[in-house]
């Protein structure tokens, strides 16, 4: 009865002259039909069967079609499929409207539905493709019969621009190709179910030759050219070509689980790793060459993409060193190792195709990374001395490296191989008994403090899996100044650089490994480690918030006194006998101290920052200590009560300038900077003031590029709250 209805709307619309807007407002409200149900009454076709019972079209009736294409209450394809079930090309005007009408929406065909409307879009495109042979066909047919006619030529000059115009879109193409093989299974392609070739195909078929035979009549040179390149050779090859499959296909999911892994999880074991991958690689058949392909292919695109400094160095361990023994593992022993060599080396014959991602990953590092790969992997039996030497010859062009800037650089895939042996040797060294010597431990640990060396090494530890080995020694190591037994000023030296030393490494590791790698399971004996205990109660991390007022920042007052007392002293700090774990528990109560005492007027300026300089002046550990308590506190303060604890915080930030240093302090205090900005990073960024003051020609990075310096966390939420409010 709908359908019905429908029709008699549309005629009672004509009959009384309605607009266009006003016929939409009366359907749906007569009707009480919305969205899809439009295209299930037909509601196009009932429009255009209307608009075009003359021999001319009816504008009223049309301008409902427009109105309503315009405003959606028809989907593209129920319009193109109405259009090509009109068959009388005679009516030249008729089929000019319908043109027109397509000309509203063909370049932007478009499909927001469920699936089978997205099909229905495509089945509709090739029904008006179709739709259009056959016009060309019967103006061609009619040019042969009555001779050349300038209304007949303009017509099928204009079939045959919207012809071209559909075909040459790629988009309609592809979805002229989903047409045919959604419909290959039904023997058809106009939907029809019929087995074997339908009518449809054999009209189409048909008009096609009928096309090729008719364009000798047409007289206009250019219309028939391209009424051939059209009909005669583009249209018969779309309809008949097959999507060959890639050459070369990609495989996303290893692309993506490998930058997964390199940015995220450079400490993991690498069994569990190997197993993941191949559960990929059998899961989607993928090819053993294409596979190491993928690999490599992520690799190099995660080192070009990394963030210069630690990340880079991550990235870099992670490809060359990290890699090259996953690819070991994937090699089963059941496989042939020959064969596994040719697979490998064909990864990277395909890998030396991709030029232009080589040359901008030696630009980079400022070497040839495949070359050093290459060398990795025939060191490790994945390629042998033939195939190497063969790959490398044919690295088509490497871009010159060498400039006045970076000339004395030292790549960083080079110091990572170089790395890799080192921190064996070092955890030889540490692992040794030093009691009656600890002396000889103090150059190994300068070496590791100089330049970023202590980087470089902990990121090949962590790609060769010895990290948590790495962590554990230098835990050993911190607690050994402990004990104490009649010490010289020297000994009383060299114990607490090893304490200071050792801390600040495992507080770096903390902060670029995360704490996972430092906690390690509870000794049989029930004794944790002081650093450990320190990590999990009183060091600020991301996602972990400290109270200021725990147990853990308060120990006996007897000794915070007297520590206060000590960096009151305007004396040099004595290092014999001084128990430095104890003083760092101790010295975030001696900075509540002191700071309670400035507020109240006790402490002036420049006492307190003389107090801040005996802190670090020595032993940079307490530094840490009171800006892990300082940071604590100051989350707990309201934006106004900050100044002071936050100026503490930047005189501790500082390096001290004296002759009166330990040794290497120059070298520990670049690491204690590090730290200590990444601990309060977040307290900063809130007020948005500089951590410390810039140095001419260099940028500030006070909140590792959180937010702007110039723009705290209070302003930009205001000036969101006003804009809403607004």
């Amino acid at each position: 009865m709908k359908v019905v209805n429908l029709k008699q709307a549309i005629l009672q619309a004509w009959k009384e002259r309605w607009s266009d807007y006003q016929w939409a407002i009366n359907i749906k409200k007569n009707l009480g039909t919305k969205g899809a149900t439009w295209d299930y009454l037909n509601l196009a076709e009932a429009l255009m069967e209307q608009a075009l019972i003359g021999p001319s079209p009816n504008p009223l009736i049309l301008s409902y079609l427009k109105y309503a294409i315009n405003s959606q209450m028809v989907s593209y394809s129920s319009v193109l499929t109405a259009i090509s079930k009109f068959d009388d090309f005679s009516r030249d005007l008729c089929v000019k409207s319908l043109l027109e009408i397509m000309d509203m929406f063909s370049n932007h065909l478009s499909c927001h539905g469920k699936a089978e409307e997205c099909i229905g879009l495509c089945r509709a495109l090739l029904n008006v493709v179709m739709w259009l042979v056959l016009g060309c066909a019967w103006y061609c047919d009619r040019l042969r019969e009555l001779g050349s006619s300038a209304s007949t030529e303009a017509s099928l000059k204009a079939c045959q621009e919207r012809l071209h115009s559909l075909v040459s879109s790629i988009k309609n193409r592809a979805l002229i190709h989903i047409a045919r093989l959604e419909d290959q299974g039904r023997g058809c392609v106009c939907g029809c179910g019929g087995g074997g070739v339908c009518a449809q195909i054999s009209a189409f078929s048909s008009s096609i030759v009928k096309l090729t035979e008719g364009i000798g009549s047409v007289t206009n040179q250019t219309l028939k050219s391209k009424l051939e390149e059209i009909g005669v050779r583009r249209i018969p090859h779309m309809l008949t070509a097959q999507s060959p499959p890639p050459a070369q296909p990609s495989f996303p999911s290893v692309h993506a689980f490998i930058m997964l892994e390199g940015t995220m999880n450079l400490t993991g074991e690498t069994q569990p790793l190997v197993e993941q991958l191949m559960m990929i690689k059998r899961m989607q058949r993928i090819p053993t060459p294409l596979f190491v392909l993928e690999i490599w292919k992520a690799c190099f695109t995660g080192l070009i993409e990394s963030p210069e400094g630690t990340e880079e160095l991550k990235w870099t361990a992670f490809m060359f060193l990290k890699i090259p023994q996953v690819l070991l593992k994937l090699k089963s022993p059941q496989s042939d190792k020959g064969q596994f060599m040719d697979d490998v080396n064909v990864a990277f014959e395909y890998l030396l195709k991709l030029t232009p991602l080589l040359d901008k990953a030696d630009q980079r590092c400022n070497c040839d990374c495949l070359n050093m790969l290459l060398q990795e992997c025939n060191k490790l039996g994945l390629l042998s001395d033939s195939h190497a030497a063969n790959l490398s010859s044919k690295r088509e062009y490497a871009p010159r490296l060498k400039t006045t800037e970076n000339a004395n650089i030292q790549p960083n895939p080079g110091l990572i191989l170089r790395a890799e042996p080192t921190v064996t040797n070092i955890l030889k060294t540490v692992d040794a008994d030093h009691s009656k010597s600890p002396e000889g431990l103090l150059g190994v640990l300068a070496h590791m403090l100089s330049g970023k060396s202590l980087d470089l090494l902990l990121a090949a530890a962590a790609a060769t899996g010895k990290l948590k080995s790495f962590a554990r020694k230098f835990i050993k190591l911190n607690e050994f100044p402990k004990h104490i037994s009649g010490e010289g000023s020297k000994s009383a030296s060299v114990r607490a650089l090893l304490f200071d030393i050792s801390f600040l490494m495992l507080c770096h590791v903390v902060q670029t490994y995360g704490s996972e790698v430092i906690l390690s399971e509870p000794s049989p004996s029930g004794e944790t480690p002081f650093f450990e205990t320190w990590l999990l109660t009183c060091m600020p991390e991301e996602g972990k918030i400290l109270n200021p007022d725990h147990p853990c920042f308060r120990p006996e007052s007897g000794k915070v006194e007297s520590l206060v007392a000590l960096l009151n002293n305007s004396s040099e700090m004595k290092l014999v006998q001084m128990k430095w774990h104890e003083i760092c528990l101790s010295t975030p109560a001696a900075i509540l101290e002191v700071l309670n005492a400035w507020e109240n007027g006790a402490l002036t300026v420049e006492a307190v920052q003389r107090i801040t300089d005996n802190i670090k002046g020595k032993v940079c550990s307490m530094a840490i200590c009171a800006v892990a308590w300082l940071v604590a506190h100051v989350r707990m303060l309201g934006r106004d009560e900050r100044e002071k604890p936050q100026t503490m915080i930047r005189q501790l930030v500082l390096p001290l300038f004296g002759e009166n240093t330990l040794q290497f302090y120059n070298e520990r205090v670049v690491i204690m900077s590090s730290i200590l900005e990444h601990m309060c990073a977040d307290v900063f960024q809130q007020t948005g003031l500089l951590l410390r003051s810039t140095l001419e020609g260099q940028e500030p990075i006070p909140y590792r590029n959180l937010l702007p310096a110039k723009e705290p966390i209070h302003e930009c939420t205001t000036l969101t709250v006003d804009h809403v409010k607004m």
